[in-house]
């Protein structure tokens, strides 16, 4: 496993084979296929299970099946096919199930188109699926970081027996880059938990169904402290140039990548501005927006959606300066240029405005 020039897409799944991942079922959708077709081809040559399943509602059933067995196991779709694996994931995060799932977001609502979006963003990260229930979510910007964060997923997904999204805008997916994969494979682990069908597992239960109340709420509450944990253990966020930041950028996928080139022409003009990239969507890097928040003047928020990610950011926030937003949809990517006209409109209104904290003193 040389460095290849390779599809986001492609280096998901190898990545995945590398990391001990043993069987895949999904259903073609674009523009994730390609995943899909990787599975079909490179899982067998290592002893896995390739399955198409005739929907994505069956697939993720058969995902909930194979982690019973303690199998490192995937899938991956785009938004609608994740419309229909939200019940499943319920399920899997009620029977504390490790699995890893590849969202590579298109236009929508509805059909949409095949275009990039990012709009799946509420679905995953705040929960599509029925309970008090939360998934790990992890946002690549790069064919390299689809590689290593899915690696990451699996390690992640079995620490914390939960589902984990790998969550990637369609560009992403699609665009071909340079990736070096592990050195050493991961050989496929096994748990105490998980129902093998032979005498030592046989007493092993996996079921998300508490009839008693006290019982469900025990369970649930469990649940909670296992997120609480994630929350304090597990935030990833790359800061680019935000040492003296006034102004600070925040943007996932790949908007992250064009706001870093925003960046360097405006720093080139000599303003004060940074980018903030969240790595880990749930859990959200809301300590360290709100670290950048006490030096900021402004935050701005760029998304491949009408705005998703910005009230995480707003929440984070917490009133110390304004938040600003700008989208596009459709499968539209805004130019390094839309963005600049953007910022230099938005900083222009709010630089002569007093600050949260000043407003504060002034009326006392």
């Amino acid at each position: 496993m040389a460095r290849q020039l390779i599809k986001g897409n492609e280096a998901i799944l190898k990545s995945a084979v590398l990391a001990g991942c043993r069987a895949f079922y999904g259903y073609p959708i674009t523009p994730a296929s390609e995943i899909t077709e990787a599975a079909a081809k490179y899982l067998p040559r290592v002893g896995g299970v390739f399955l198409q399943a005739e929907s994505e509602t069956a697939a993720i059933n058969m995902i909930y099946g194979a982690a019973s067995a303690g199998v490192r196991v995937m899938t991956a779709s785009s938004g609608p096919g994740i419309s229909l694996m939200q019940e499943g994931l319920s399920y899997l995060a009620g029977a504390e199930l490790p699995c890893v799932v590849a969202d590579i977001m298109r236009g929508g609502p509805g059909l949409g188109n095949i275009a990039p979006e990012q709009s799946d963003y509420f679905q995953v990260v705040k929960g599509g699926g029925h309970g008090s229930y939360r998934t790990i979510v992890l946002a690549p910007d790069s064919a390299q970081e689809m590689a290593d964060l899915t690696a990451l997923a699996f390690e992640l997904a079995d620490k914390y027996r939960n589902p984990v999204f790998v969550l990637a805008d369609g560009t992403i997916g699609q665009m071909m880059e340079p990736v070096e994969f592990m050195a050493r494979p991961v050989a496929p682990p096994r748990f105490p938990w998980a129902v093998e069908g032979n005498a030592a597992t046989r007493n092993n239960l996996v079921s998300s169904i508490y009839l008693e109340p006290d019982a469900l709420e025990a369970h649930v509450n469990k649940l909670e402290e296992k997120y609480r944990r994630c929350e304090r253990e597990e935030v990833r966020c790359e800061q680019y140039r935000t040492e003296d930041a006034e102004l600070v950028l925040v943007g996932y996928g790949i908007v992250a990548r064009l706001l870093k080139s925003v960046v360097e022409e405006l720093r080139s003009e000599g303003w004060p501005i940074g980018l903030l990239r969240p790595i880990t969507l749930y859990p959200f890097p809301t300590a360290a927006v709100r670290r950048l928040a006490g030096q900021a003047s402004l935050f701005a928020v760029v998304e491949l959606s009408t705005g998703q990610m910005v009230d995480d950011v707003r929440l984070a926030v917490e009133g110390r300066c304004p938040v600003e937003f700008h989208g596009r949809t459709g499968g539209n990517i805004p130019s390094t240029d839309e963005i600049i006209r953007f910022l230099k409109n938005v900083w222009g209104r709010r630089r002569a405005a007093p600050r949260v904290d000043e407003l504060e003193v002034l009326h006392a």
